[in-house]
């Protein structure tokens, strides 16, 4: 079973604490102390996420000297606690001044225990954000792979393959969406082999103009073309002894497929214009978003050159895929950025966290890049927000709703999403909410969601 989380209720009212601790104790593993000493010894020892913190505590209850005390010392040894302050009615500028002093939140007596309950389920979640993002910041100080950053299994996996394929000469397939890091692949399979001393060469295959790439590829001869004043060489001769890396391989044209081809098996190739093969000693490696194997069903690509092309082929996941990277991520080029512009921003704020997590990012570590550069341009506070990202925060819809309205809101999209995501199969999607299918029936009923 998964462990409760921890919830330390400071409270000299025995009836009240009792009252919260069975009120509470489904969801949480509840601590009691009636005093500051004893808070503070049970803080120490179990490292409590949440707290609720009575100001009027003893030696004088009627005071809150004592709960100022117990708010600056827990702070103290874990800034990122969130206590929620329980005063009186007649009290609530002490509230606000703990507010001021680093509380969380505060509640007036008498408590409302459903609306305490929300409280401190946001309280717990935003708890276990900023802790999530301090480890991450923690991660970065390790050294990246190649200026490659990622923890998840997936990343994981390509690296272990740029290992293993650095050390010898055979030709590499990058693979993956656009924006993933697939020169980053190749640079790093380039410095990992015995050729980093000698040239890496990148050319994107489809950024230059089909009359042009030939020439840019290959070089050509003095009068080979209008234009052509003097002898040049091109990319693969550049390469000499080193590593050619051909971005977007799926758009070379057929006839340039055939001369890859010949240098592939040759290791020859013609300049335009000239009549002599030129011996070169280049590693080719390459990198498509393209599907090959669907362009050679379609007569768009050479399946003999693909099989030479494809003798390793290294997958990129995209950033969706990436368990847990993507905020490892944010970080690194937050700090980046900030310090390139010289701006002092530490970090994001809890709904622009959330918000990182739960974006699909089409445009992988490419838009993640720009969308942060921005940010840290326009962001005016010391935590980037979800505005400062141009991305909506997930709950920003229900913000303006009851507690009520947005509950039923997020149950009717939620319910909607998985019965589209099950093609409504009842079953599965009644097993995958967690509810029976009578349940299920009665919450469509409920929220007017049509069979």
């Amino acid at each position: 079973m998964m462990e409760k989380p921890k919830l330390l209720i400071v409270e000299d009212d025995p009836s009240i604490a009792t009252q919260m601790k069975w009120a509470l104790a489904k969801d949480y593993e509840v601590l009691l102390a009636e005093d500051r000493s004893v808070a503070m010894e049970i803080f120490l020892k179990e490292h409590p996420s949440v707290v609720t913190l009575d100001l009027g505590l003893p030696p004088n209850p009627g005071e809150v000297k004592e709960g100022f005390l117990a708010l600056a010392e827990m702070l103290s040894h874990d800034s990122l606690t969130k206590i929620i302050v329980i005063t009186g009615q007649g009290e609530k500028r002490h509230a606000l001044e703990a507010i001021g002093e680093g509380a969380y939140d505060f509640f007036c007596k008498p408590i409302q225990i459903d609306e305490l309950k929300v409280v401190l389920g946001r309280a717990f979640y935003v708890s276990q954000l900023e802790r999530e993002y301090r480890k991450l910041k923690q991660q970065l100080r390790v050294e990246s792979f190649e200026g490659m950053l990622g923890t998840s299994s997936k990343m994981q996996e390509v690296f272990s393959s740029i290992r293993k394929v650095a050390t010898t000469d055979v030709p590499v397939l990058i693979v993956g969406e656009s924006g993933t890091g697939k020169e980053l692949v190749a640079r790093a399979i380039f410095k990992n082999s015995s050729r980093w001393e000698y040239p890496f060469v990148v050319i994107n295959c489809s950024a230059i103009p089909e009359t042009l790439l030939e020439s840019e590829l290959f070089g050509h001869e003095k009068g080979a073309f209008t234009g052509a004043h003097i002898q040049r060489k091109g990319r693969f001769e550049m390469a000499q002894g080193g590593t050619l890396f051909l971005d977007e391989i799926g758009e070379l044209s057929l006839p340039l497929q055939v001369k890859l081809l010949r240098f592939l098996q040759e290791q020859k190739i013609e300049r335009v214009g000239g009549r002599e093969g030129i011996l070169v000693d280049a590693r080719v490696l390459t990198a498509t978003n393209k599907d090959l194997s669907q362009a050679i069903k379609e007569g768009k690509f050479r399946e003999d050159l693909y099989y030479r092309l494809c003798v390793v082929t290294i997958t990129l996941p995209p950033l969706r895929e990436r368990e847990g990277d993507v905020l490892l991520l944010a970080t690194a080029l937050l700090q980046k950025y900030a310090d390139e512009n010289k701006k002092s921003i530490n970090g994001f704020t809890p709904q622009a966290i959330e918000t990182i997590k739960t974006y699909s990012w089409p445009g992988n570590i490419r838009e993640l890049e720009n969308r942060l550069r921005r940010a840290v341009i326009m962001a005016e506070n010391k935590k980037v927000t979800p505005m400062d990202l141009e991305l909506d925060y997930p709950y920003s819809k229900y913000e303006s709703k009851g507690l009520k309205e947005a509950r039923e809101a997020l149950e009717k999209e939620l319910i909607q999403r998985t019965l589209i995501k099950n093609k409504g199969n009842m079953s599965k999607t009644a097993e995958e909410l967690g509810v029976s299918r009578p349940t299920l029936y009665e919450l469509m009923g409920k929220l007017g969601i049509e069979k």
